[in-house]
C-alpha cells in the first residue's frame, strides 16, 4: 500500500482494536445475549461494544468531525465538512449465527464526497482500504475490479429484502431477468464485503435497494478507486448515499448490467 494519511491510519488503527472483541464473541456466539431491533435484524454486546471502541478512537483523534453510526445517534461535529460513517459489525445476522463472513467498516466523508474507507474482515485477516486518487488495497496489494465481458461467466450480488422489509416483489423480478444470463448470484449477508468483492475482482457486481449510508459508505470508495462504475439504482443522477440504492460493477459491463436491472 502507498503511504496512508494519517486519517486512514487511524481508521485501520480502529477496525484493529475493535475486532479483537468480535473475534473473542464470534468465538462464543452462542452465549451472546441478544435483544431484538426488527425482525430478522438483531443488536447484539459485541456490535454495540465494537461501536463503542471505534467511536473512541475516531472522535479520540478528530474531536471536531461528526459521526453518524449504526447502533447510536448522529453527531453534529464543530467542522461541519467532515464526519465518519461507521458501522461496527456489517454482517450481523452472519454473527449471531455463527457465520464466518462479517466486516467492520469505517468511512470518512468530506464535503458529501466518501474521501477514505475501510473495510476490515478479521475472520480472514483481509484489510480492504482506499483513499480518493490513491487507489485501493486488500492488504498489500494493489485491487483491481474483474475484466471479464462475457455476463455468462459473471458473478453478481444483491441483498434480498427480509422481514418486514419492502421491495421483495421486485427484487425477485430483478433475478428472474438476471440469473439466466450469468454464473450465479450471492446472497451473502454483508454490503460492505459485497462492494469490497467487486473492488478485488471475486464478484463482477453487485445491487441493493434499502440500504443505509453506513451499510455501503466505505465499499463505495473502495471499489471506486479499484475502477468500479457505481450510481444509484433508478438513474444515474442518484447518489446512492442518500436514496439507499446502488448499483456497482466493473467498469466493461456496467452499463449493460444496469440496463438489464432497470428494464
Amino acid at each position: 500500500m502507498t503511504q496512508a494519511s494519517a486519517n486512514l491510519n487511524i481508521m485501520i488503527k480502529a477496525a484493529r482494536r475493535a475486532s479483537r472483541g468480535l473475534l473473542r464473541d464470534f468465538n462464543e456466539v452462542e452465549n451472546l445475549q441478544v435483544s431484538s431491533k426488527s425482525a430478522g435484524d438483531f443488536v447484539s454486546k459485541a456490535d454495540l461494544k465494537a461501536e463503542e471502541i471505534i467511536s473512541e478512537e475516531l472522535c479520540d483523534a478528530r474531536p471536531n468531525y461528526g459521526w453518524i453510526g449504526e447502533e447510536s445517534e448522529e453527531r453534529e461535529g464543530r467542522d461541519p465538512t467532515r464526519r465518519w460513517i461507521v458501522d461496527p459489525l456489517d454482517g450481523t445476522s452472519n454473527f449471531l449465527h455463527g457465520i464466518p463472513h462479517w466486516a467492520i467498516s469505517i468511512a470518512l466523508e468530506y464535503k458529501n464526497e466518501i474521501v477514505a474507507g475501510v473495510i476490515y474482515d478479521p475472520i480472514k485477516d483481509e484489510m480492504f482500504t482506499a483513499e480518493k486518487g490513491q487507489g485501493a488495497w486488500l492488504n498489500d496489494r494493489r485491487l483491481r475490479v474483474s475484466d471479464r465481458t462475457n455476463t455468462i461467466e459473471m458473478l453478481f450480488a444483491t441483498g434480498v429484502p427480509f422481514g418486514t422489509k419492502n421491495g421483495l416483489k421486485s427484487t425477485l423480478k430483478e433475478l428472474e431477468k438476471l440469473m439466466p444470463k450469468c454464473a450465479g448470484i450471492r446472497r451473502q449477508g454483508a454490503a460492505a464485503l459485497d462492494l469490497a468483492y467487486v473492488a478485488a475482482g471475486r464478484l463482477d457486481g453487485y445491487w441493493e435497494k434499502g440500504i443505509q449510508a453506513w451499510d455501503m459508505a466505505a465499499g463505495l470508495v473502495i471499489a471506486k478507486e479499484a475502477g468500479a462504475l457505481i450510481e444509484g439504482f433508478a438513474s444515474p443522477l442518484e447518489d446512492p448515499l442518500t436514496s439507499g440504492s446502488v448499483i456497482c460493477a466493473n467498469n466493461l459491463i456496467f452499463k449493460n448490467f444496469a440496463e438489464i436491472l432497470r428494464e
